[in-house]
């Protein structure tokens, strides 16, 4: 009866131990690639897979501005996400604040509040936006590419 409780508790120490262990492995999975700083401007970049994905959904509300990037094709209701966009931010004095290519869909930076002009470019294809960032506020926005649709074969 005494061995029985015994393994009972064991069984049950063992079980929670297990669970913590998946449950930091999973967390450990998704955190946030190394921020990066240019020109004194913290920023982070990446997004590729479910796990970092997740991360960078979960941090946006911690930088200034979240940026993701997505390309569309013709006919086709989903949007693949874009990386290896070429980022630059300059200030409403036209001063570049940062020039940074984007590794992933997300790019967090963290700006001071004014205004901003963005430029993003991906294949070459420049789309630009202003953005006025707000202390304590995410400034939010997505940039979609069109992809042609495929000739055939």
């Amino acid at each position: 009866m005494m061995a029985e409780k015994y393994l009972d508790r064991s069984s049950a120490v063992l079980a929670a131990l297990l669970l913590a262990g998946a449950t930091a492995v999973g967390v450990a999975q998704a955190q946030l690639p190394p921020a990066q700083t240019a020109n004194g401007i913290q920023y982070v970049t990446g997004g590729f897979g479910q796990e970092e994905s997740s991360a960078f959904k979960q941090a946006r509300s911690n930088y200034a501005l979240a940026l993701t990037f997505a390309v569309s094709g013709a006919g086709s209701a989903s949007s693949p996400y874009a990386g290896n966009v070429q980022v630059l931010v300059r200030n409403a004095q036209g001063g570049t604040v940062l020039n940074a290519t984007s590794t992933g869909p997300y790019f967090l930076v963290n700006l001071e509040p004014g205004t901003y002009r963005l430029d993003a470019t991906y294949e070459g294809d420049t789309q630009s936006r202003e953005v006025a960032i707000t202390q304590g506020k995410t400034a939010d926005l997505k940039f979609t590419w069109k992809r042609p649709a495929a000739g055939p074969d």
